[in-house]
């Protein structure tokens, strides 16, 4: 991977919401993650090398997560579970504009059962329900941007 191309990612990664970007391509790995105070980066070329750049300027503070409004507060004996973005994308209900929603409200899910897609950099991503249950509530909407954490559902 050239200069310019990683200097491009960095950018990328430093002007956006996203927080952790991997990219594996033959000639090696580039890893670039930002935190609070600088933006890390490394490439592993396929010899194995390992390049690191230096720390970036410092970025300016995130704001603490604030929990979203739907989200009730949690009780040592809530049946309620919610399923959080595992990324930062737009979300989507169904597999295609017409198509049927995965889930609706009332439905019964299995776990492992597709819930949504996230489309991240141009991949659609299957979100799949980590329990069983029966969805209470979705919190988002179709073609709605979400972020990694961000509730997307609570099944009961």
């Amino acid at each position: 991977m050239d200069l310019r191309k990683l200097k491009t990612l960095i950018d990328l990664v430093s002007d956006s919401n996203v927080s952790e970007l991997e990219i594996t391509e033959a000639e090696g790995k580039v890893r670039i993650v930002k935190g609070p105070q600088a933006v890390v980066q490394s490439y592993v070329p396929t010899p194995a090398a390992v390049v690191a750049g230096a720390p970036q300027a410092p970025m300016a503070p995130q704001a603490a997560p604030v929990a979203a409004p739907s989200e009730a507060p949690a009780t040592e004996a809530s049946p309620l579970h919610t399923v959080k973005s595992p990324m930062v994308g737009t979300f989507y209900r169904s597999s295609s504009p017409g198509a049927k929603a995965f889930v609706e409200v009332g439905d019964m899910v299995k776990e492992g059962d597709t819930i949504c897609i996230i489309e991240a950099m141009k991949i659609l991503n299957e979100i799949e329900a980590d329990k069983s249950g029966k969805v209470v509530q979705v919190f988002c909407e179709n073609g709605q941007a979400v972020e990694y954490g961000q509730a997307l559902l609570t099944i009961e």
